[in-house]
């Protein structure tokens, strides 16, 4: 990563929160975030305690022995999460070469590699929890899964890191081995069970082989689908509404290709069936033709629960993917619409739950799992998000820090443009 390098402690109270033992060390006790600015306008202090939030109070009015970190100018959200990575994949465009398109490799020390790469970079944006599809069966067998899971626990106490196990065929004789590998994946730890029915020449049975699998092994569905068949869609939400475990449909941007009806019956379908859409506002993970987005606005209207995840990252799909949830937002606002909360809403609060994860406030009891963005409010933290401080289970695990400088000039001076760093940190460390 030639644009990023591992946090060193350093002498500022909050630092020691991270200062002692390994990525297992446990939340310090007593961590104080002062002075942070709650997206309802409030300034409080936050103390951090045994992954939790122990309270919210005003400033100055929460004492503790232990470190603060001082969080004044910053915006404090709860923190986003990526409901739809390919960490197998990610970072292979860099590998191939400007020019240079062919397969990525799939040596398992190299998909490790870019797997952990991939999520600290998403974690150095705000996602401290990740769900990664990954393609099992073919020539690779379980090797590719036994990989991000090896990534998974070396990144322990800084992200959580889900990955799906995603086999190419499960009908026919083809199918009948990668069904099996399957059931195997879950019992190695994939997280959740998935797969793209499109590319099976029985896209319902597809469906209703990882479906059935979901059910025997307690485990939530995600299947990749374009959802461009609105019979098809119907008949998958009809399947899956009675699985417990919850079901995940993306990127679904053919369901913006429809005919109007056609896609407000759908959506219906979609939310009777409690199935929740994750859209990936910054492009698809299948190359330009799977370019588009779902329609968001529709799916919210007819009561869908919606995410937004980021999909490719700089891979051969998209060399340009950024994997950021506030990028995700942003476009969400900026191009279809939505207000700023609803649109961070889709990458943070149902981007969790749509993984299972419990959901996270600033408020006193929930985890301690938080993005600290310098801004005032939330509408200004999307289109210009720069430095950032990030919160997983009560540790501050990533920073990036943004520096605007302009020329000393009279015109700079009059417009007392805000400065970005500041030489007194106060009662607390500063960020």
């Amino acid at each position: 990563m030639p644009d990023s390098q591992p946090w060193q402690p350093d002498d500022h109270a909050a630092d020691a929160a991270g200062a002692t033992g390994g990525p297992e060390t446990a939340a310090p006790a007593g961590l104080v975030l002062c002075g942070a600015r709650l997206t309802d306008g409030r300034v409080v202090d936050v103390r951090l305690g045994g992954g939790r939030i122990e309270a919210v109070g005003t400033t100055g009015s929460l004492a503790a022995p232990g470190p603060r970190l001082d969080l004044r100018g910053y915006l404090l959200l709860p923190a986003p999460a990526e409901p739809h990575a390919h960490s197998d994949t990610a970072l292979t465009a860099d590998d191939a070469g400007p020019g240079v398109p062919g397969p990525a490799s799939h040596r398992p020390e190299d998909i490790r590699r870019r797997a952990t790469e991939a999520a600290l970079l998403q974690l150095g944006h705000g996602a401290t929890a990740l769900r990664s599809h990954v393609r099992i069966g073919d020539v690779q067998g379980l090797a590719p899964l036994e990989a991000v899971l090896q990534a998974s626990r070396s990144l322990r106490g800084l992200a959580d890191l889900t990955p799906v196990a995603v086999p190419r065929l499960l009908t026919g004789v083809a199918g009948a081995g990668n069904l099996a590998m399957l059931r195997d994946a879950v019992k190695m730890g994939a997280g959740a069970v998935g797969g793209c029915p499109d590319l099976d020449p029985d896209p319902a049975g597809y469906a209703e082989a990882v479906l059935e699998v979901a059910a025997e092994q307690g485990c939530p569905v995600d299947l990749h689908t374009d959802s461009d068949d609105p019979a098809r869609l119907g008949r998958l939400a009809a399947m899956a509404g009675g699985l417990r475990t919850g079901v995940s449909l993306g990127p679904c941007a053919g369901l913006s290709r429809l005919p109007p009806q056609a896609a407000a019956r759908a959506a219906d379908q979609l939310a009777a069936a409690g199935v929740t859409v994750v859209c990936l506002p910054q492009g698809g993970c299948c190359g330009v033709e799977g370019r588009g987005t779902a329609p968001v606005r529709l799916l919210r209207a007819a009561g869908v629960r919606v995410a937004a995840g980021s999909g490719a990252l700089r891979d051969l799909a998209n060399p340009v993917g950024r994997g950021d949830p506030l990028e995700a937002a942003y476009l969400l606002a900026s191009q279809h619409g939505l207000p700023p909360a609803e649109a961070y809403e889709a990458v943070s609060s149902a981007a969790r739950t749509a993984m299972g994860l419990p959901g996270v406030r600033v408020e006193a009891g929930f985890p301690a799992e938080l993005l600290a963005v310098r801004g005032e409010q939330l509408p200004g933290v999307l289109s210009l998000a720069c430095s950032r401080v990030v919160v997983h289970r009560g540790r501050v695990v990533a920073r990036t820090s943004a520096v605007r400088e302009y020329c000393d000039s009279e015109t700079v001076a009059a417009l007392g443009l805000p400065h970005q760093g500041r030489t007194d940190p106060g009662s607390c460390g500063g960020p």
